[in-house]
C-alpha cells in the first residue's frame, strides 16, 4: 500500500515532484484566503503557519516570519489584518481536539 511505503520510505516521489505539489499546494492556500487557518487546524491539524514552521525547520537558517512570508504571499500581520477573522469557541474547540491527534504521529 502506497500510504504504508511514503511513512517508511520518502523516496517514492521525486525530489521535483514532490517541489513542484508542495509549490502547487502554496499557490492553493494563497488562492483559498476564505479558508481561515483555525479551520485547517481543526480539520487537518496544520495550517498556513504550521506548513511555514516546517519550512522554517527544514532549512535551519530561516526564521519564521520569513517562512511565513513565503507562505502567505505577504508578511503574516498583513495577511492576518486582510484575511484572518476572530475564532469562535467551537473553531477553537475542534481545533484542540484535532491537533491531539497529531501527537500520536508526531
Amino acid at each position: 500500500m502506497i500510504s504504508e511505503r511514503l511513512a517508511v520510505n520518502d523516496t517514492i516521489l521525486s525530489d521535483a515532484v514532490a517541489a513542484t505539489a508542495f509549490r502547487r499546494l502554496v499557490a492553493h492556500l494563497q488562492h483559498r484566503t476564505d479558508v481561515q487557518n483555525i479551520d485547517l487546524m481543526g480539520m487537518a491539524g496544520f495550517c498556513r503557519n504550521c506548513l511555514a514552521d516546517w519550512i522554517a525547520e527544514a532549512d535551519g537558517a530561516m526564521s519564521k516570519d520569513e517562512a511565513r512570508e513565503i507562505i502567505h504571499g505577504m508578511p503574516f500581520a498583513e495577511w492576518k489584518a486582510r484575511h484572518q477573522g476572530e475564532a469562535t469557541p467551537e473553531q477553537i474547540a475542534r481545533m484542540q481536539e484535532s491537533v491531539a491527534k497529531n501527537a500520536d504521529s508526531h
